[in-house]
């Protein structure tokens, strides 16, 4: 999974946040080792950990209509998948020797 992607020119909202010295001198200090400004690395990290927090939902809360084509996509027939079935149809890489 990648992080929400934006350029520095996209960005137009503007986040605050206060940092013990210990907290931020360890931030500086990944920054720097993963080659990202502070910004960057904050906002990489916090939206890779807001990704996870949002896939790690157990129960999704939708409306009628959002439910409704959920069932309407699931009750379909199935249809033919080429791709699907040349990979199904393919030895496993690990199952090839």
């Amino acid at each position: 999974m990648t992080a929400v992607a934006s350029s520095p020119s996209a960005r137009s909202a503007r986040l605050g946040l206060r940092a013990t010295p210990e907290q931020e001198a360890v931030l500086r200090r990944a920054a720097e080792v993963a080659h990202k400004s502070l910004t960057d690395f904050i906002l990489d990290s916090a939206c890779l950990a807001a990704e996870q927090t949002l896939l790690d939902q157990r129960l999704f809360m939708v409306s009628g209509s959002q439910y409704q084509a959920l069932m309407d996509l699931l009750e379909r027939p199935e249809q033919a998948n080429d791709g699907l079935r040349d990979l199904f149809a393919r030895k496993a890489p690990w199952d090839t020797k």
